[in-house]
């Protein structure tokens, strides 16, 4: 029996073994470049949460540096995200901002015990239709709860219900703010025009390569945030912003304070705590993986599950709300020369000095900039083409994306990961079912009264109806039964109790069961069960011929006697 040995080794050690000053400045300029993409999204991403913009610019501070220094992948950024916003908003909603702060601490301690029991590997096992599903479903409820600031709609708070959401925007269309909505409106126009520029080939600009270059690399959100803030602040535009309705950014982190505390509001917290662990796991390690087919490296998942269950377990004594891996931000990072954990910890860092000595200048940022900002990110999170293949896909690959995507739409994404689990395990148990098969042996060598068959895949809990059927009234056998067991891959407890049903059937009619050519999962099942020795050993052979063999032995000895040997008599014993 393994033992088990608990392993706390961030990547930052190894990675400072070879450390050079050249990488140093590769990383240090990779750190101010994603600080530069993070401060935006982490307001942004703040604000959507319904909390104050300084909660995810601590976030990003404080999580992002503990995430860099403690996590299990190298160019990783750690912060909040968009995935968290209809969770956040949610339970802001339900359970009030307190009570969030306590979930987010207690799924951090979640999260660190998944990664110490070494269960970092097991979130990849998630099926491909149901990550589809909730991400094009987050991406809906993000792009969703951006639209009143969008069209500046006179909406006091919008509600947590997706119907309720829909409904509160009808009612208030007529309130539409149209200075917000060109704003907003000129602010994703230049927003996918830069996107485009970026992504235009370098093959179309031999001419202005440069230009080109600069596209790829500033972020789009950057400039449009820059230039919407200095529009803002110079033409006084009549729209909301963060010093309209925040009154602007502290300048330094809160002080550390711990929150209320009691067994009884954990167990209250239990869902909303599973939600915050689960989310940020998959996003973490799903992040992880992308990484690593970047820059060819391969990320330690329990680790960086620890790393995110100490990040999210600290952040919120400051104020702070989940946090997780972040894609834009860690491709961008890598983008910028990033080779180890070190630009991570400067971007927290040069995040920590924007606070301090830059604050006043968020006071002018447009709300209705960072809502095209937030949608036009809700649109490149989501997989929509995904939407158009499902008709050349399998029918439970479809229900897999459809039932998830509208459960994270309509209900939450709990429930939608749940049910999603629950239909993946039931169409794999229909299809691993099916393609276990009992197929009749035609063999010269058979006798009157003996049957052969074989069994094929795998005789577990949602197939032994199959194997129940050769034991109807009509189909025992006169004298012998028997199983070729070579192409049986693996038995479980149902499928071995199956076994000895059949075995008790034939006994009850004077008959026998021969096994031959068990592989070595099931030889060791039967023999750790007992079934071999309510069986006996000498009716469990190598191969079909021995098969036929002591079967020929059987049907012999039971035409002169009119019974069987004693000895298989003796074997055969009832339990």
């Amino acid at each position: 029996m393994a033992s088990f040995h608990f392993r706390f080794h961030p990547v930052l050690l190894d990675t400072l073994a070879d450390y050079s000053p050249q990488r140093l400045r590769n990383d240090i300029l990779a750190g101010i470049a994603v600080s530069v993409v993070a401060l935006p999204l982490a307001m942004a991403f703040a604000i959507a949460s319904g909390v104050k913009p300084e909660a995810g610019l601590f976030t990003a501070i404080v999580a992002g540096f503990l995430i860099s220094a403690l996590g299990g992948s190298r160019v990783q950024i750690g912060g909040p995200a968009g995935a968290f916003i209809v969770v956040i908003y949610g339970i802001i909603e339900k359970y009030g901002l307190a009570n969030l702060l306590i979930s987010t601490s207690c799924a951090g301690i979640l999260l660190f015990a998944m990664g110490t029991f070494r269960l970092g590997s097991l979130i990849r096992y998630i099926p491909l239709p149901i990550v589809i599903g909730f991400t094009n479903g987050i991406a809906v409820l993000i792009a969703l709860s951006q639209l009143k600031d969008f069209f500046g709609l006179s909406i006091a708070r919008m509600p947590g219900d997706f119907f309720a959401q829909v409904q509160m925007l009808a009612q208030h269309a007529p309130t539409t703010h149209w200075p917000s909505l060109g704003l907003a409106l000129l602010s994703l126009i230049l927003l996918i025009a830069w996107s485009r520029l970026g992504r235009s080939s370098l093959d179309a600009s031999l001419s202005h390569p440069h230009w080109h270059r600069r596209c790829s690399i500033i972020p789009g959100s950057v400039v449009v945030l820059l230039l919407a803030t200095l529009a803002s602040a110079l033409l006084a535009l009549p729209v909301d912003t963060i010093g309209s309705r925040f009154g602007g950014i502290p300048q330094g982190l809160p002080a550390f304070v711990l929150p209320e505390f009691s067994w009884t509001l954990v167990k209250q917290l239990f869902a909303p705590t599973l939600t915050i662990a689960l989310l940020g796991a998959i996003e973490s390690l799903l992040c992880a993986r992308i990484a690593d087919g970047l820059i060819d490296t391969r990320h330690d998942p329990n680790q960086e599950l620890m790393a995110q269950g100490v990040a999210n377990f600290i952040t919120p004594f400051f104020g702070g709300i989940p946090a997780t891996g972040t894609i834009a931000r860690t491709v961008t990072n890598i983008r910028s020369g990033a080779t180890t954990p070190v630009s991570g910890i400067v971007h927290a860092l040069t995040l920590l000095l924007l606070i301090l000595f830059a604050a006043p200048l968020a006071y002018d940022v447009p709300l209705p900039t960072l809502a095209a900002i937030l949608l036009y990110m809700a649109w490149n999170m989501g997989e929509w083409h995904e939407f158009v293949r499902l008709r050349r896909l399998s029918l439970p690959y479809r229900i897999l994306m459809l039932a998830t995507f509208l459960l994270t739409v309509v209900v939450d994404l709990t429930t939608a990961v749940e049910v999603g689990l629950v239909l993946a395990c039931v169409f794999f148990i229909y299809r691993i079912s099916d393609l276990t098969q009992i197929v009749p042996i035609t063999d010269s060598r058979q006798l009157p009264g003996v049957r052969a068959y074989a069994i094929y895949g795998s005789l577990f809990f949602g197939a032994v109806g199959k194997l129940e059927l050769l034991i109807e009234p009509r189909a025992v056998p006169e004298r012998v039964l028997i199983l070729e067991l070579h192409q049986l891959i693996s038995i479980d407890s149902t499928g071995l109790d199956a076994l000895d049903t059949v075995r008790r059937a034939l006994h009850r009619h004077d008959g026998q069961l021969i096994l031959c050519g068990a592989n070595r999962q099931p030889r060791a099942q039967m023999e750790r069960s007992g079934f071999l020795d309510r069986l006996g050993e000498t009716h469990c052979v190598d191969s079909l011929d021995a098969a036929f063999h002591l079967a020929s032995i059987f049907s012999a000895a039971s035409d002169e006697q009119g019974k069987m040997p004693a000895a298989a008599n003796q074997s055969q014993r009832a339990p």
